[in-house]
């Protein structure tokens, strides 16, 4: 691991990252959003319905 620098002249040679991982945590937040939205949408969709309703009336159906 390597040492900080503590002298001011070598704390103005890095670079300013101020902020990086608040606008990183932003972008992935609304990915996710938008990510959440496109599944409910797919999920909720009549297609979806049927094929989860088709696989649940067979489970319910099958003779142990």
């Amino acid at each position: 691991m390597r040492a900080r620098p503590t002298s001011p002249a070598r704390l103005q040679e890095l670079p300013s990252d101020a902020g990086m991982a608040t606008a990183e945590y932003a972008v992935a937040t609304v990915a996710a959003c938008g990510f959440g939205g496109i599944l409910y949408k797919v999920i909720t969709s009549p297609e979806i319905l049927g094929l989860v309703a088709d696989v649940i009336g067979k489970a319910f159906s099958l003779v142990f």
